[in-house]
């Protein structure tokens, strides 16, 4: 049995080819690591960059929602008039609504007193609007004219505000030139469009934006009775309602926002250009390394064929160590993947983190990278002819 055994082992050859120049094997592997890294990046600076564009969108308490046809993303929200939420609730399905006001508007920081632009949203302190608990806690302090919220996750350059709050400082600054307090803190977190966000009250907002024309707002959020059908009231909705209003799912406004920033913009192309960039330099390391291996060897191929080796085999061996240089390339690329999302995370706000399926996108395009420059080298032993190398 030990004999049979002995003479049905398979002598792993194309590690063996590999590991005979661990130097070589250490700049191939660098090689595939350094496109696998480029491409876990530029794919997740991408989608981290779409998701952070619906950081706000994603927290509304809402089913549909009803935006201005003139609207094209959230950093330019055109006005519709306000009564087509009234008009909405005629649907038997529409349990309530919340008006919203959205616009940029210029933050003082008290600290430094440099201005910048922080998502301003106005709404009733009564209404539903996001599903974060400790906003729908502490809204009614919004019902006090010229007090806000302030978003904890918003970037450090609008000054030290949840510090100064949580010490129990009073902490006032200036919102469109006009004085406000901040009177509580919530966890929302920046988006592509805004590095912050403050929430107040309609009338605080229309105290700070008095060009707003009467009635009209920016948003409307529309929450369903339990177990209506969103598609079918979003039809009746589009019917009923004037061409003045466009009528979303939740998703699809989303969606909506997604595609401003990846057709719109070239933000999408630059990314994607990278990651390919990075494959095609995989694709000239792993082939010069698989190559020059069979360069090198082909004195060995040559004997092997001598001895009676079939060329689909020794093409094989060629196809193994591709596959062997993809697997061993992409483990260190997907770990320094993780900790660059992480360093990302900790120093944008930015939602980079790493998923399943842009896992398996990348593997799937080193493994492709690796068994395509397997392929290309494979023309090499052709050339092995035990007649013409000996």
């Amino acid at each position: 049995m030990l004999e049979r055994f002995w003479r049905s082992r398979r002598i792993p050859l194309a590690w063996l080819l590999l590991s005979r120049q661990p130097l070589r094997l250490a700049v191939a592997l660098a090689g595939i690591a350094f496109a696998g890294i480029l491409m876990f990046m530029q794919l997740g600076f991408r989608d981290g960059l779409f998701d952070a564009s619906v950081t706000i969108h994603k927290l509304f308490d809402t089913d549909l929602v009803l935006m201005s046809p003139r609207t094209m993303s959230s950093i330019g929200m055109a006005g519709f008039p306000r009564r087509r939420l009234i008009q909405a609730m005629a649907d038997p399905a529409v349990q309530d609504t919340t008006p919203v006001h959205w616009n940029l508007l210029l933050w003082k920081n008290p600290d430094n007193g440099r201005t910048r632009s922080i998502l301003t949203l106005g709404f009733e302190p009564s209404d539903a609007l996001f599903d974060e608990p400790a906003l729908k806690a502490q809204a009614q302090v919004l019902t006090q004219k010229g007090r806000v919220i302030f978003d904890e996750r918003s970037r450090s350059e609008f000054g030290p505000i949840a510090a100064w709050f949580r010490q129990g400082r009073i902490v006032e600054t200036e919102v469109a030139g006009t004085r406000v307090r901040v009177a509580g803190l919530v966890s929302l977190g920046p988006s592509f469009g805004a590095d912050g966000n403050i929430l107040m009250s309609r009338e605080t907002y229309l105290q700070l934006v008095p060009g707003t024309p009467p009635g009209s707002i920016e948003l409307g959020l529309i929450r369903l009775v339990p177990g209506a059908d969103r598609e079918a009231v979003l039809q009746r909705l589009e019917r009923a309602l004037p061409d003045d209003v466009r009528v979303f799912t939740k998703e699809g406004f989303e969606e909506f926002e997604k595609t401003y920033w990846r057709t719109s913009t070239a933000i999408g192309f630059i990314f994607t250009l990278g990651a390919a960039m990075g494959f095609i330099v995989g694709c000239v390391i792993v082939y010069q390394i698989l190559y020059s291996d069979v360069s090198d060897h082909l004195p060995e191929y040559a004997t092997l064929m001598a001895m009676g080796y079939p060329l689909p085999g020794l093409l094989g061996v060629v196809a193994r160590e591709g596959l062997i240089l993809a697997i061993l390339g992409y483990l260190p690329a997907y770990a320094a993947g993780q900790g660059l999302y992480a360093l990302v995370r900790s120093g944008t706000n930015l939602p980079v983190s790493m998923n399943t399926p842009r896992a398996v996108i990348v593997f799937t395009m080193i493994l492709v990278m690796c068994m395509g420059s397997a392929a290309l080298a494979m023309r090499r032993l052709g050339d092995a002819d035990p007649a013409e190398i000996f």
